[in-house]
């Protein structure tokens, strides 16, 4: 189904934002086709943003800013969502660039009423990587269970019958985490097809330190509705890891992945553990942004 003013599918798109005025507007350029259509409403919801974001956001024609003053993503995901109307319903990050047919491809595919969550394909941008982080992604996108959930594309739907069993997003959580435990297998849809992009840390240490907060935040999600197991357990991806080597460049990678993993899982909480949990939600990969 096209983007066409017509044809193009119902629903809004949430994107919490804070200090996004370097990549805003690259991402809502994808969104115009949406947007001119009448038929999808953008929510942009600014939190405790002290640049330019509100500003530039509220420039494209027809997208909603939320001027929210206290910091935290989950506060800027439950504002949108208090303020949002139509359903399905896709969470994007600020940061991440949806291509029209991938907009209207998953509003499409969940307005079926078959499922109750999913994203559109996705692909890693490492064209300003260092080598080390371009063969952590090369590894990464050929163990089965990195694909398999709705994180790691910084886009996620979800349907209203699926947000009531989801609820209000929590606090301290790492949010695509979370959400990909609330929903069974069969429930989930991953679509094949133009894919959003996903620009990675672009040095080594942005890449340790951003591993680190993601398996943090993992860790701090504790138990969810459906009381399933997280999104991958280490001997899955270790045994997805060795069977993804085909040869020796695959062999290197996955080499480079594993100790990607274990140095984030490894690192020392430091300071980030006193720091309030507003402050955490919004700790992120600043290289990627540049």
């Amino acid at each position: 189904m096209g983007p066409g003013h017509t044809t193009h599918p119902e629903g809004s798109v949430v994107i919490p934002a804070h200090n996004e005025e370097a990549v805003i507007a690259r991402t809502l350029e994808g969104l115009r086709p949406a947007l001119e259509s009448g038929r999808v409403e953008v929510i942009v919801a600014c939190n405790a943003c002290t640049d330019r974001t509100a500003e530039i956001a509220a420039a494209y024609a027809g997208v909603r800013v939320l001027d929210l003053p206290e910091p935290g993503k989950a506060r800027a995901l439950n504002a949108a969502d208090a303020a949002a109307s139509r359903w399905p319903r896709v969470y994007l990050d600020a940061d991440i660039e949806i291509p029209p047919t991938a907009l209207a491809s998953i509003l499409a595919q969940l307005s079926k009423d078959e499922h109750l969550a999913g994203r559109p394909d996705f692909r890693y941008d490492t064209s300003d990587c260092d080598p080390l982080v371009a063969a952590y992604y090369r590894a990464r996108v050929r163990v089965p269970s990195n694909r398999a959930a709705l994180w790691g594309a910084g886009c996620y739907a979800m349907t209203e019958e699926g947000h009531r069993l989801l609820g209000t997003f929590p606090e301290d959580a790492a949010d695509d985490f979370y959400v990909d435990t609330v929903f069974a297998p069969e429930q989930k849809v991953l679509l094949s097809g133009d894919p959003v992009t996903v620009r990675p840390p672009r040095t080594a240490s942005s890449l340790a330190s951003t591993l680190h907060r993601v398996y943090r935040a993992a860790g701090s999600s504790g138990a969810t509705p459906r009381g399933l197991a997280a999104p991958s357990s280490t001997a899955r991806t270790l045994r997805g890891l060795a069977a993804s080597v085909r040869g020796p460049l695959s062999a290197l990678d996955a080499a480079v992945y594993a100790s990607f993993a274990l140095a984030g899982r490894g690192q020392p909480r430091s300071s980030s553990s006193t720091s309030s949990i507003g402050t955490r939600q919004w700790e992120r990969d600043e290289s990627s942004r540049r």
